[in-house]
């Protein structure tokens, strides 16, 4: 009995890397490309700073939330993402803000055929927080999604108290579809979780992006 042929070949999957194209919000030009390296010191001052903005929303795991981001622990989760990226399971986004680095948009879980899916989850800086940045970054992503990388499903799950992460995805038309009980351990227990969705047939005629430089929200840059 054979191996299975790949369908296309390893370590490459559609639409990655990409460099998405800048929009101009009131916090400034956002841009997304894959995450670097380098980005461990800006990722770690972040992250640590805004430990009462972010643990309520994210995974309890092992650790202290400052030895999970310091700057140290960027490396290593760095070449997971890279691994992810390549055998093409993620496509793990930097979001930057005038050029700096401001917080990332997470692909994570694609599927190939038959399903055509994956999930999205995204955090951002306190400091552009309610400036469009992530409802911005979060737009691109999904048109990427959609077109060169060719899935056909998104879904995202949020805490019902995340009232923030709520408008984003709302603004962008995801659909509630449920709420999964006890889905995920966060900030110390077992959390329910709103699930949302999107498909490629929902998508507006001119993208996300193209709705939200009608509706005056963001601009090319």
């Amino acid at each position: 009995m054979g191996y299975p042929v790949p369908e296309r070949p390893p370590g490459r999957h559609p639409g990655w890397p990409a460099r998405l194209p800048p929009l101009r919000v009131r916090a400034g030009v956002v841009a997304l490309r894959p995450v670097r390296l380098r980005d461990g010191a800006e990722w770690s001052a972040i992250r640590i700073r805004d430990e009462a903005y972010l643990s309520p929303w994210e995974p309890t795991l092992p650790g202290t939330w400052l030895e999970r981001n310091s700057s140290i622990e960027w490396p290593g989760r760095w070449l997971q993402l890279r691994a992810a990226a390549r055998r093409g399971l993620a496509l793990p986004f930097a979001v930057t803000v005038d050029g700096r680095f401001a917080g990332h948009v997470m692909v994570g879980n694609v599927v190939r055929e038959p399903l055509l899916s994956a999930y999205v989850g995204y955090w951002v800086d306190s400091r552009v927080s309610g400036g469009g940045v992530i409802t911005a970054a979060v737009a691109s992503v999904v048109d990427h999604c959609f077109g060169p990388v060719g899935l056909h499903r998104l879904e995202a799950t949020v805490r019902p108290e995340n009232g923030a992460s709520l408008r984003v995805l709302e603004k962008l038309g995801f659909r509630q579809e449920g709420l999964f009980r006890r889905y995920l351990e966060v900030d110390g227990a077992w959390r329910d979780h709103l699930c949302f969705a999107l498909t490629r047939e929902e998508l507006p005629p001119k993208g996300l992006v193209g709705r939200l430089v009608a509706e005056g929200r963001a601009s090319r840059a």
